[in-house]
């Protein structure tokens, strides 16, 4: 098991916390979804395959959790404030490895597909055309209802939720659920609203419109049974990746590694 080094950097006047494995060669870089955070990746990072890194966007995890009066928490303002993350952490050259919204990663690739090595993409928010936001993300997207949702949010609530999210519906591992839980209501909850209200559907298709150009070779890992995000994304963006393989994982939900540990295997035999 590899060991892990946490860390912090101070960018833009934000504290911004991380998870890195150690090793040498170009470096991965996790990209967490919401409502989780760097914690995600210890399973990858401590199988080894380093270097790694994985980072606490701001609003989530340990980093900070700016006001979003005063932070950009758009799908654009967080991508070019992760590409200001990697450039002080020294970190050009990359392969990337994106989880639900770490599909953030992919629009500061598009303008620099020289930088990315390897692509994997897992259960990604799509940057795609026809995509419309689920009931959950629906209630985020209204102003009043997510507030009123988001403060009525409770650790056994969270846990539900997060059981319709696995490939069997049973409950998602406790320390996967208190992980989350520990940093919501230090600031997730209003990073979610900003950032969901933020991506509307044609903005998520604007955002990936060169995908194209990442002609590196991308591995596209989808839980089968994700009910938020279909299959046909997973298909739509093996097709909008010049050079990807497709791999679906039956019976596993939005985060197939949980489901499905094997999952883990295949995505550092990848990148390494």
């Amino acid at each position: 098991m590899a060991a892990i080094e946490e860390g912090e950097l101070r960018v833009d006047g934000v504290n911004v916390f991380y998870l890195r494995a150690p090793g040498e060669g170009t470096p991965t870089v996790y990209c967490h979804g919401n409502p989780t955070h760097g914690e995600d990746w210890l399973p990858f990072l401590e199988r080894g395959g380093g270097p790694a890194i994985a980072i606490d966007m701001p609003g989530w995890g340990r980093s900070d959790h700016p006001n979003p009066a005063a932070f950009d928490y758009s799908m654009y303002g967080l991508s070019a404030f992760l590409e200001k993350c990697l450039e002080q952490l020294g970190i050009s050259r990359r392969k990337l490895v994106v989880h639900d919204w770490g599909c953030l990663a992919l629009i500061g690739a598009q303008r620099r597909p020289d930088l990315v090595e390897k692509l994997v993409v897992i259960n990604a928010v799509p940057l795609l055309p026809g995509y419309r936001w689920h009931w959950v993300a629906q209630i985020w997207r209204r102003r009043g209802l997510g507030e009123l949702a988001n403060a009525t949010t409770t650790r056994s609530s969270m846990a539900l939720l997060m059981r319709q999210a696995s490939g069997d519906r049973c409950p998602m591992p406790r320390e996967f659920v208190d992980a989350t839980w520990r940093h919501w209501d230090r600031g997730t909850s209003q990073a979610t609203l900003a950032l969901y209200r933020h991506a509307n559907p044609d903005r998520l298709a604007t955002a990936g419109q060169d995908l194209g150009r990442l002609t590196c070779p991308s591995l596209v890992v989808w839980g089968d049974r994700d009910p938020y995000l279909p299959n046909r994304f997973a298909e739509a963006y093996a097709q909008a990746l010049p050079n990807s393989t497709l791999q679906l994982v039956p019976a596993a939900g939005h985060w197939p590694w949980i489901d499905d540990a094997r999952v883990i295997d295949r995505v550092l035999n990848f990148i390494e």
